[in-house]
């Protein structure tokens, strides 16, 4: 069967997260494969390239799909975008080699994380933005950055208890950018385990408040851990970037 690559983008405040479950179905691979299934008059499985939590956003995501027919990618792209709800685009649709996966074929994926510094309000940004008033040490934040990158057991910063997956991860780097009262956060990984981005977060988080030494990064990694890392910072701010592939 042809086989396809859909790239998608999503505001995910409404909805339980990406994969589809049981007792909902306000998911969006969910919504996608109702879309897709109506409009191809077929059953249709989508496999996304990752799992992102509720409440958390996309900029992009990219998921797989097999059809029994050929499609006209242009004019099929046109009616999902017609059908799918307001908060989810479909960007692109492409035929796709026999073999490709969105997540085994995936080489490394880029999440961002956006905090905004200052307490005035901006409604425009909120369900994008954590608001997190106050004077971060932007310097320790990065000197701390450094000891995670490469590849380490990030068992400390995984919410999942007693997964017999490995929490070996490699974490090519770990970006910041500075503009106004926003800090942006950008995390370039292999992968990433369940809420991990979200804690290596709120532990730079206590570090750029003074409440953590930077030193501690190591200790935290070879704890393994979960009680030593910072706190879990909520899914508004995080969104799931860019995902690679080797073209």
């Amino acid at each position: 069967m042809p086989n396809y690559r859909l790239t998608l983008c999503y505001e995910g405040t409404r909805y339980r997260g990406w994969q589809k479950q049981g007792n909902t179905e306000n998911t969006i691979q969910g919504k996608l494969e109702a879309a897709l299934s109506r409009l191809l008059s077929e059953p249709i499985e989508v496999a996304g390239c990752g799992r992102t939590d509720a409440g958390v956003h996309a900029k992009e995501q990219v998921c797989s799909f097999r059809s029994q027919t050929p499609l006209d990618c242009e004019e099929t792209l046109h009616a999902l975008r017609s059908v799918l709800p307001e908060d989810i685009g479909a960007i692109a649709l492409i035929e796709a080699a026999p073999r490709f996966h969105a997540r085994l074929s995936c080489q490394s994926k880029t999440y961002c994380y956006r905090i905004r510094t200052s307490d005035t309000p901006d409604v425009f940004t909120r369900r994008f933005v954590l608001p997190y008033p106050g004077q971060l040490d932007v310097n320790a934040m990065r000197a701390a950055a450094a000891q995670l990158t490469g590849e380490h057991d990030f068992a400390a910063f995984c919410s999942l208890k007693n997964s017999k997956r490995s929490t070996v991860r490699t974490l090519r780097r770990i970006d910041f950018q500075e503009s106004g009262d926003e800090l942006r956060i950008y995390y370039t990984a292999d992968g990433f385990l369940y809420n991990m981005v979200r804690i290596l977060t709120g532990t730079l988080l206590e570090i750029g408040l003074g409440q953590r030494e930077a030193a501690e990064l190591s200790a935290i990694l070879s704890s393994r851990d979960r009680a030593q890392a910072g706190f879990t910072a909520p899914a508004v701010g995080l969104t799931l970037w860019e995902i690679h592939y080797e073209e």
